[in-house]
């Protein structure tokens, strides 16, 4: 093993969306920086086994449900035949275009980039392991950008390819005749709406009554709705209390809870798979690096609690992303991370964000953003809601699509808009929109006095304020007295 040594302003460990944009803001900012990244290329799990893969599948599985679908207009594809490696990879193309972008933007701004997995010695020093030896960097200030990881299922069958994270899931090995997703959030709902699209008949378990726990029971009813006709199961309220490799497939034990058998559920039962797939959420990695050794607070689930200037409690210390907290959020880690970077380099600033959006990018999507109706209800916070149902919306008629609806919550008596909802194809586009009427404390007339395109899903939310303000005039309401 060869030994190395370099000496930076700011260290940023990962390489992420939160921990490139950290790296490279310290840069444009003046800052001679050093980006240590594990994956022989930069993105992070997002750009390389995340985000950006999915969402390319996820877009193939759109246009193939839209082509099934237009034969109920009187448009028929007499076949559709589905070349997975050429799927494949289309879908590497797309990630490799992207990290090649990554690693010019780095060149252009003199970020010096280490690959290998880092952990903190000191205060001041972190050690960088690779294949090609160890180099040991010195920092001034740090910003950690570790990540996290999938959760891990206990009693799984260990190191059967057949039981898959969603990583492997990412990598199309095969098209499974049948597939079970372990749990019902928002990537094992994406990964079931892609293989479904596909050709496997996916059944989807989750242990909690609904699917995206904690998401407003409204947004998610027109999702569960679709799903259930296109899945072949779902099982709600329900663990997975056995799985055993055979040699015909996977065989996975259910046990549902009292509830679910007395409606119907089933109690325990078993099913065989051909393929599973354990997404029940994943782990942050801050007991992964090292951060005991530089004096770093990690909790006990792996997060490292920060203030509003991403600063642990080691001041010249920073911590973004998945690994600062949640919501795990890629559009979270960029601003955490050029908040972090500003602060390297003296400046007067804070984390202070009043939305921060979530999509399921399933079909239909579901986007929501500030205070959610539920978590009003829990607070005993006063809310005005004014929901505007698609049916009446004469572009998601012309798209097929009259399923979703945009829900915006107010202040009592068309005060500030305090959060929003939308479900439909393209909520997550949409939901940019209500966010930013969080930020700028938009009420409801300003919204409903905002012209907007005419025919679009975008004056879904015009339509919504419009309700709130009472002057709606695309549907008929009782008038206020």
């Amino acid at each position: 093993m060869s030994a190395s040594s370099i000496e930076t302003q700011v260290l940023v460990l990962g390489a992420g969306p939160g921990g490139y944009t950290a790296a490279f803001r310290a840069a444009d900012l003046g800052l001679r920086t050093v980006l240590v990244e594990r994956y022989p290329t930069l993105g992070g799990v997002c750009l390389n086994v995340g985000c950006i893969p999915s969402k390319a599948l996820l877009h193939t599985a759109e246009v193939i449900d839209g082509a099934r679908e237009l034969g109920e207009r009187g448009v028929a594809f007499e076949s559709m035949s589905i070349d997975r490696e050429r799927l494949s990879k289309w879908k590497d193309k797309v990630v490799a275009g992207l990290t090649r972008g990554l690693s010019g933007l780095a060149k252009q701004r003199k970020v010096q980039v280490v690959h290998g997995n880092g952990r903190f010695v000191d205060p001041h020093r972190l050690v960088v392991e690779s294949e090609r030896g160890s180099v040991e960097i010195a920092f001034e200030r740090a910003i950690i950008a570790a990540g996290s990881r999938p959760a891990l299922l206990p009693g799984l069958p260990e190191d059967d390819p057949r039981v898959m994270d969603s990583t492997k899931a990412l990598a199309l090995d095969d098209i499974p005749s049948r597939l079970l997703v372990v749990g019902g959030g928002i990537i094992g709902l994406e990964m079931a709406t892609v293989y479904a699209a596909l050709g496997s008949w996916v059944s989807v378990v989750e242990w909690q009554d609904g699917l995206l726990p904690g998401t407003d029971r409204d947004l998610v009813k027109p999702l569960e709705d679709r799903l259930r006709k296109r899945l072949e199961s779902i099982r709600l309220a329900t663990k997975t209390t056995e799985v055993v490799a055979e040699k015909e497939g996977i065989r996975v034990a259910f046990q549902s809870s009292n509830e679910a058998a007395a409606s119907g559920g089933g109690g325990a039962d078993e099913a065989l798979f051909d393929r599973v797939l354990v997404a029940i959420g994943r782990r942050p990695n801050g007991h992964l690096i090292g951060a005991q050794a530089a004096g770093v607070k990690v909790d006990e689930r792996g997060f490292i609690p920060v203030d509003d200037g991403q600063r642990t409690n080691i001041p010249h210390i920073h911590a973004i992303g998945d690994i600062a907290g949640e919501p795990m959020l890629a559009h979270k880690a960029t601003h955490e991370g050029k908040t972090a970077a500003e602060i390297c380099a003296g400046h007067k600033v804070g984390m202070d964000a009043r939305a921060i959006p979530s999509v399921a990018y399933t079909d239909p999507e579901v986007a929501w953003t500030g205070l959610g109706e539920g978590e009003a209800k829990a607070k005993g916070i006063e809310v005005e809601k004014a929901v505007f149902p698609w049916a009446a919306s004469g572009r998601a008629l012309g798209i097929g699509r009259k399923e979703g609806f945009t829900k915006l919550l107010f202040e009592p008596g068309g005060g500030r808009l305090l959060g929003a909802g939308i479900v439909g194809p393209h909520a997550g586009d949409l939901i940019a929109q209500a966010t930013l009427a969080i930020e700028m404390g938009a009420d409801a007339q300003d919204i409903a006095l905002t012209i907007h395109p005419h025919p679009t899903l975008s004056e879904t939310l015009n339509f919504a304020a419009e309700i709130a303000e009472g002057t709606i005039t695309d549907l008929y309401l009782p008038r206020r007295t």
